[in-house]
């Protein structure tokens, strides 16, 4: 039986997550801003479909990208030094998330990030817990990602992309300002092809909460990141 959670019981310990399906932990629970960072902070994160429960997971192995290790295809690196684009950071969070929700994915029905979700990642992102980068053409919003950072750890959530390579070049612009910041890893949750395709690669789970550890004890003040144009973070390092 898995453990329902309640407003005062805490996350059981990892170790009791399932095999099948890979990292579930538990069931129940609320999305307030306390249980999604203590839920974070031990390498939880929730996932369900409408009409579920909160589902809680953890998989073993865990999908992550180390900021440095981001692999730019040929194609990619075209259309970063093209340029065309601009690059925002905290401009248009709920945008962004409603895009995310809003994109058809393979083999998915529906989507995950239901009304509540986003509403309480809107509350992350006011106490600048959780965090947008944009990818603008034209002064149109056409990809982009979000995410939540603590410490010197970041938790990606979703991208979409609404033209060619706008969640590529996002996700760039995400690893070189990480880089930049100091930030050791990026959680990417669980494998895919694409994010394998941009350096993204499986480490045990207990190696994952080992750096997870060191990461989120030390590192920036909680708050809004620059919104200004951060297309010459890549432009700057190319």
């Amino acid at each position: 039986m898995l453990p329902w959670l309640t407003a005062a019981h805490e996350f059981p310990p990892l170790a009791t997550a399932l095999s099948e399906p890979n990292g579930l932990l538990a069931v129940g629970g609320d999305l307030a801003p306390e249980r999604l960072l203590a839920a974070y902070r031990r390498g939880i994160f929730p996932w369900y479909s409408p009409g579920e429960p909160i589902l809680w997971w953890s998989p073993d192995p865990r999908m992550v990208l180390f900021p440095a290790e981001f692999k730019v295809s040929r194609s990619l690196g075209r259309t970063l030094r093209r340029g065309g684009y601009e690059v925002r950071l905290d401009t248009a969070f709920a945008r962004v998330i409603a895009a995310c929700a809003q994109t058809p994915r393979r083999g998915q029905h529906g989507t995950w990030i239901v009304p509540e979700m986003q509403a309480a990642y809107r509350r992350l992102h006011e106490l600048g817990l959780a965090h947008s980068v944009e990818t603008w053409v034209d002064g149109e919003l056409v990809g982009g990602l979000y995410g939540i950072a603590l410490g010197r750890m970041f938790y990606g959530e979703s991208m979409f992309s609404w033209r060619s390579d706008a969640s590529k070049i996002a996700v760039a612009h995400l690893a070189r300002y990480l880089e930049r910041l100091g930030f050791g890893m990026v959680d990417c949750q669980m494998h895919t092809t694409h994010l394998a395709s941009l350096g993204a690669r499986e480490i045990p789970r207990d190696d994952f909460i080992a750096r997870l550890d060191a990461l989120v004890a030390a590192g920036p003040a909680p708050g809004p990141w620059p919104a200004a144009d951060a297309s010459h973070l890549w432009h700057s390092a190319a």
